[in-house]
């Protein structure tokens, strides 16, 4: 892997996780863009590594508050770090069920099928468009919700959906407060994350043959950076309702992607 390309991809991932635009469509694209070539035998590996880092930004962003929950947890009570964390795992139900159920099927969606991601983007856009227009409240996360918005991160599996978009759109659609469901979308992924990066590693598919060390480490570092910077950037959008930039912006893409899509079948 060429150590640009590699910067290139974690860059978008690390902007894409966050922003309300589909990390896994920007990577479909970017794949794409920059040729099958780009692209290294042990790409899991590298998808691994990603996704560690756009975790591990979510971590030091949102360090306060997982330090919070976990210090509830261990007064070993019902509380409302006890509670907050029921509805995270609750939200986790659906996706788990995808993945494990379904990961064959859904990874036949990430072979370049740039049309696809294309109708996807498009319905992230329309999502943040209503989203942008509902009313402020402060209404929190509910358990049922929780579980709703547990079901818009599973379909944000589909390359082109945005998770962060569907989730913080579908949290605000049911008139929960704006911040609270940037703070709940973004902290329910982060089990999810780790699970699946422990789920690699326990399956043997993973390819350690130390030939693309400096590119990954490359690739780490500018996914970390970017999901600092994109994570910290959303929260302050979300509060002062700026999804529509990004709904003009998935659309523009979308549609992009989509012709593109028929002239080059």
């Amino acid at each position: 892997m060429d150590t640009l390309d590699a910067i290139i991809l974690g860059i978008i991932q690390g902007l894409t996780e966050f922003l309300p635009v589909s990390s896994s469509g920007h990577l479909e694209l970017g794949k794409a863009i920059l040729g099958d070539n780009s692209v290294p035998e042990d790409s899991l590996l590298f998808t691994v590594i990603l996704h560690f880092a756009t975790a591990l930004s979510t971590i030091v962003v949102f360090r306060k508050d997982i330090w919070e929950i976990l210090s509830g947890l261990f007064q070993f009570k019902w509380n409302e770090e006890s509670e907050f964390s029921a509805k995270i795992i609750i939200s986790m139900l659906p996706a788990v069920f995808i993945g494990l159920f379904f990961e064959e099927q859904l990874e036949e969606l990430f072979g370049g099928n740039i049309r696809f991601v294309g109708f996807m983007l498009i319905i992230t856009a329309v999502l943040l468009y209503f989203a942008d227009k509902a009313k402020d409240t402060d209404k929190k996360v509910s358990f049922k919700n929780a579980f709703i918005v547990g079901i818009s991160q599973a379909i944000a599996m589909l390359p082109g959906i945005s998770r962060s978009g569907a989730t913080i759109s579908t949290s605000v659609l049911l008139g929960v407060d704006k911040s609270k469901a940037a703070r709940f979308s973004f902290l329910m992924v982060v089990p999810l994350i780790f699970g699946k990066i422990a789920k690699d590693l326990m399956s043997g598919d993973l390819n350690f043959d130390g030939n693309n060390n400096i590119a990954m480490g490359a690739g780490f570092i500018a996914a970390f950076l970017a999901g600092l910077a994109a994570c910290t950037w959303m929260i302050k959008l979300v509060r002062k309702s700026k999804l529509s930039y990004f709904a003009i912006y998935c659309l523009v893409v979308g549609l992009i992607a989509v012709i593109y899509g028929f002239t080059n079948p």
